[in-house]
């Protein structure tokens, strides 16, 4: 918005030159009352239609230009629309004489509108309209249809989190597994929906709030040019892309969050920027803008990424930078697959046959990815289990009736303890041929200690009742003490992780 000095100028005057200055640059002026006009400029590819108000009071003249479609980023275009009309409006005061101005006035005043339907003096906004306002960017509408239904499926989706008693601020790890996050132990044992589930789930309300915004400012700016159909295809591909490539790079990250998704959209943008597509002068301003956007969260993931190396079992509130560069080349790709549909968009089938093209060749890749990422910890999780249940039968030694005779409890302790505890004792020992992280091999150390301590305690115990001996208790109650201590280690070190 800018002001500009009119006077010397009658209500008549101005606006007869303010509607032949938008006139003779090329505006099409759709709306004229005795304070003002209102105008919209013609509208090409990337360069959409904006909206100029002109109206003047007290002697004073007020000029705004705003894009309109949705749109974000102007890449200077409205102040050039300011410019211009200025500069022609000066060069017409001197132009027309009165008798040509009452001549136009005469012409015009068919169109203005009553003096009670004069938008330039109404009200501001009450504060119910300011939100109803808000809550148009929740709306679907022509040229702004999917990202809003995107946003409103996250905002719906973490509203449901929260009803379950999820954290509204930072939710645990087992919440967003629950609920579909993506980690590898999982994802690679069949469960892969999480690689698009996990697109829809947020870490707290500061996660989904940030993602959210970065998605309606590349949503308003490419959906109405892309259209639906190329905008929710890349929006979905790019997800699974940045899904796959974080489940392949990280190993115990628990990954969540739009902004994989997010950052191939912005790559869909950055390769239509460095392509003929859009005009030279917009296509700068916003290929500076969106790299610096682009350059700074990828550098401050990288931030985040080296500081949480160290914790194997992922942060609930680091940066997936593997999903982000998955996304962001995935979305190059995409974009410049788009390009020459764009350049002939009355040729829909184009359209078509790339979405479809690409489709299979990023989720082949992907496919292809999914099943060569080895998945150790899910291997091991799954032994885990097995020595969960072969310890639970070697210890129903323990629960043998107290009016069991000496031979049966031999028998239970040699052919099921012993037994099972030798089995437990190779299922750790095959640990070794897996690619596990050190805290978990350290762990397996004391798995490994522990089942030598039970099998050295279940033969003393042997002994002792077949000598029918106490001779031996002081050394069984040893073992049991280390037993438990070993257990009380590796219970710490579980909740640790």
């Amino acid at each position: 918005m800018k002001d500009f000095s009119v006077n010397g100028l009658s209500p008549r005057q101005f606006l007869v030159l303010a509607y032949e200055t938008a006139a003779r640059i090329g505006w099409d002026v759709g709306y004229i009352s005795e304070t003002g006009i209102i105008a919209h400029t013609a509208k090409d590819f990337f360069s959409r239609s904006a909206e100029i108000k002109i109206s003047s009071g007290n002697g004073i003249g007020t000029i705004q230009s705003a894009s309109v479609s949705g749109e974000m980023i102007d890449g200077g275009r409205n102040k050039e629309n300011v410019d211009d009309f200025l500069d022609g409006f000066e060069e017409l005061k001197s132009f027309f004489s009165q008798d040509e101005i009452e001549q136009k006035y005469e012409e015009l005043k068919t169109n203005i509108v009553a003096p009670e339907e004069d938008l330039f003096k109404k009200p501001p906004a009450t504060v119910t309209e300011q939100i109803s306002g808000f809550f148009f960017i929740f709306k679907p509408r022509r040229g702004f249809f999917v990202t809003p239904i995107l946003i409103d499926l996250n905002v719906l989706i973490f509203i449901l989190m929260v009803v379950s008693d999820v954290s509204f601020l930072l939710p645990d790890n087992q919440s967003l597994l629950n609920w579909g996050a993506n980690f590898r132990p999982l994802t690679l044992e069949g469960e892969w929906w999480r690689l698009i589930t996990n697109c829809f789930l947020h870490i707290g309300i500061v996660h989904l709030l940030m993602n959210m915004f970065a998605l309606l400012y590349i949503g308003a700016l490419l959906e109405p040019y892309l259209g639906k159909i190329r905008f929710i295809s890349a929006y979905l591909l790019t997800g699974i892309a940045a899904s796959v490539a974080s489940l392949w790079w990280n190993e115990l990250t628990i990954s969540a969050g739009a902004s994989g998704a997010i950052f191939g959209m912005y790559g869909v943008f950055l390769a239509m920027l460095t392509t003929d597509l859009i005009e030279k002068k917009v296509r700068n301003a916003l290929l500076s803008s969106i790299g610096i956007f682009v350059a700074y969260n990828l550098i401050f993931g990288l931030k985040g990424t080296i500081e949480n190396a160290a914790n194997f079992s992922g942060l609930n509130g680091g940066i997936d930078n593997a999903a982000h560069i998955g996304g962001l080349l995935c979305g190059l790709v995409i974009g410049y697959a788009f390009v020459p549909g764009l350049k002939k968009p009355r040729q829909g089938q184009w359209a078509l046959a790339t979405i479809g093209l690409l489709s299979v060749a990023i989720i082949g890749l992907s496919f292809f990815i999914y099943q060569k990422t080895p998945n150790d910890m899910g291997v091991y999780n799954q032994k885990m289990k097995q020595f969960a249940a072969i310890e639970e039968k070697a210890l129903t030694v323990f629960t043998l009736p107290a009016n069991t005779s000496n031979d049966k409890i031999l028998a239970e302790i040699n052919n099921r303890g012993l037994a099972y505890w030798n089995q437990d004792l190779k299922l750790v020992q095959s640990f070794k041929e897996l690619n596990l992280p050190p805290a978990i091999k350290t762990q397996n150390q004391l798995l490994k200690a522990y089942c030598e301590l039970r099998i050295k305690s279940y033969k003393l115990l042997y002994k002792a009742i077949s000598e029918n001996t106490n001779q031996y208790q002081s050394q069984i109650e040893d073992y049991n003490q280390q037993i438990e201590a070993l257990i009380s280690e590796v219970s710490g070190k579980k909740q640790n992780q």
